[in-house]
């Protein structure tokens, strides 16, 4: 399955909405791996973060400023 940057832009974008909407997250700490998380894409099928564990490289990016006010 190939998927392109900007759908996996949206999914790094929607799992950092989930993140911040669930009660129940604990901090991730630096080199731990990153829970997993399934979301819908653009092609009407679901995708996972499991999906490419020990296929593909995935870095998880977050922008905790850029929605906060200034």
């Amino acid at each position: 399955m190939k998927i392109g940057r900007r759908t996996f832009g949206g999914i790094l974008a929607a799992l950092a909405v989930i993140l911040v909407t669930v009660g129940s997250v604990r901090a991730i700490e630096v080199g731990e791996p990153a829970p997993d998380f399934r979301l819908s894409s653009t092609f009407g099928t679901d995708i996972s973060l499991s999906d490419f564990r020990g296929k593909k490289w995935v870095l998880l990016e977050f922008y905790g400023a850029d929605f906060a006010p200034t």
